[in-house]
């Protein structure tokens, strides 16, 4: 009999309904705190209500970590079903999540943690990529080995239309705001090597603008891993994002491409009108 396998993230991987049915994905929410009330992302709070709170009070939400206590109870409420459980974190680098999941799965056997060092999509499509080692007949501790070493093949960006958000955040300074509002700067923002960083600076509009960024981020597609992609975004127009899927499907490359809204977590640090595309490479990014 083959080994039974819970897969796991935290709520920032933006897997949508969709793919956390299809391969019962397990999922713990970080939470969420709008003035005195705490909300569990994704399970009593959307962002919408989060782009409410911002444009009544102009006070960002404070978003909290999963604890060492909450991480015991969760991976212990799972092995009562006998299973391995390979769990999927926010970035070390990003979030105090990862560490705390590493300490609650040291009191465990077979509990293993991935450090994604990575967000939303971009720590999904491990997840999504450890189930594909799962259906090949590996065992959990072959699994988690092989995806904690593809982080650095996971291409995640995101270009933003405000960075009001990122500055009231503490993410970037007063002055990159002001610069950007002057020039109407719409900035890329890119994950490497675990952390957070400004790519390419787009100007104009922003739905002409989306359109340039795919089109860039697809120039070299056949280093891509082929089997899906991601668009994910936080409150896009709908229309906007429906283009851009069918821009990217007019490749005829991938064999899967996934719309998907970023979680509480990820909208409360970005803001709306925030997009990027997420895939994996076949080799290192340097």
């Amino acid at each position: 009999m083959s080994e039974k396998i819970i897969f796991s993230s935290d709520s920032t991987t933006d897997l949508g309904p969709e793919l956390k049915e299809r391969y019962n994905i397990h999922i713990l929410p970080l939470s969420v705190t709008l003035g005195d009330d705490m909300f569990k992302d994704g399970v009593d709070i959307d962002a919408e209500k989060i782009y409410d709170y911002h444009s009544k009070t102009g006070i960002l939400p404070k978003t909290s970590a999963v604890n060492v206590e909450e991480y015991l109870d969760y991976f212990k409420s799972i092995k009562e079903e006998g299973a391995a459980i390979i769990h999927f974190s926010l970035g070390s680098d990003l979030s105090s999540s990862c560490n705390n999941a590493f300490i609650a799965a040291s009191e465990f056997e077979d509990v293993y943690v991935v450090d994604t060092k990575n967000l939303s999509t971009g720590g999904g499509l491990m997840v999504l990529a450890a189930c594909d080692l799962a259906e090949q007949g590996l065992s959990a501790k072959e699994i988690a080995e092989t995806v904690q070493n593809m982080w650095n093949r996971v291409d995640a960006s995101f270009v933003i239309d405000s960075l009001e958000y990122l500055y009231k955040g503490g993410r970037c300074s007063a002055l990159s705001v002001l610069g950007a509002n002057l020039l109407k700067l719409k900035p890329c923002i890119e994950v490497k090597n675990g952390k957070m960083g400004v790519g390419k600076k787009y100007r104009g509009k922003y739905a002409e603008v989306l359109k340039e960024y795919v089109k860039e981020r697809l120039e070299n597609i056949e280093g891509i891993e082929k089997n899906r992609v991601f668009i994910t975004h936080a409150g896009c127009d709908e229309a906007i994002v429906k283009e851009l899927v069918e821009l990217v499907r007019g490749y005829n490359y991938f064999d899967e491409v996934f719309s998907t809204r970023a979680s509480c977590t990820i909208s409360s640090h970005c803001g709306r009108n925030t997009l990027g595309i997420l895939f994996i490479r076949k080799s290192p990014i340097s």
